[in-house]
């Protein structure tokens, strides 16, 4: 299957993926469902815009930490593929040293980040200038495309999520990662995508995942 899609074009992922959606295999193409996408997008940037407001002290803070514990680089950038097959630069906060020296304070800070998806959230920035949307299949890198086989082009058919089901299910395999992400573009609808936001939220403000991880 890999062997296949080696040297893989998003481009031509992205020309698939319109025909798959005239055959009605990847969407619901109603009048309904294309008035919802609409309003995805439209929610997508007050909700970004609103979390950037309001998550701001945090985002500063979690800045400011980083910065002062080796004075590198707040945020890493992750050359990805996103909507069309177009690359973008997926942002996160830097959880390591910049120099790659060992730090118990950068490693318990990084820590943190990581297991809370604390991380993350400049990738709100993504989501106000349209390279990602809150909700979405997992956001990959054009190396990964092959992996996918027949189901690459899901990847670029729509923009990559904040969050998804592959956010909010607890040890799940790659292929049912693949699977969860087909099924969420075949079953899409608004009600699904706040359903998929309330659980990632209710991870976020779990005690356990704010807490370092300890060895028993």
């Amino acid at each position: 299957m890999a062997g296949k899609n080696q040297g893989i074009n998003p481009a031509d992922l992205w020309r698939r993926s319109t025909g798959v959606r005239k055959e009605g295999r990847l969407f619901n193409s109603s009048k309904s469902h294309t008035i919802s996408r609409i309003l995805k997008r439209a929610l997508d940037f007050v909700i970004a815009a609103s979390l950037l407001f309001l998550l701001s002290p945090l985002l500063l803070s979690g800045a400011v930490i980083i910065m002062l514990s080796d004075r590198g680089a707040v945020f890493k950038s992750h050359r990805l593929i996103g909507y069309r097959g177009k690359e973008f630069g997926c942002l996160k906060f830097r959880t390591t040293r910049s120099d790659a020296t060992p730090s118990l304070h950068a490693a318990i800070v990084g820590d943190i980040l990581t297991r809370s998806s604390l991380d993350k959230l400049p990738q709100l920035i993504n989501v106000l200038l349209g390279q990602m949307s809150l909700v979405g299949p997992r956001a990959i890198a054009k190396e990964e495309l092959p992996r996918y086989g027949e189901h690459a082009y899901a990847y670029v058919a729509v923009r990559p999520g904040l969050t998804g089901h592959w956010q909010i299910s607890e040890h799940v395999s790659y292929q049912n990662r693949v699977f969860l992400d087909v099924e969420y573009l075949r079953n899409w609808t608004l009600t699904l995508d706040f359903m998929i936001m309330a659980k990632t939220m209710a991870a976020l403000l779990s005690r356990h995942a704010l807490l370092p991880k300890t060895d028993l």
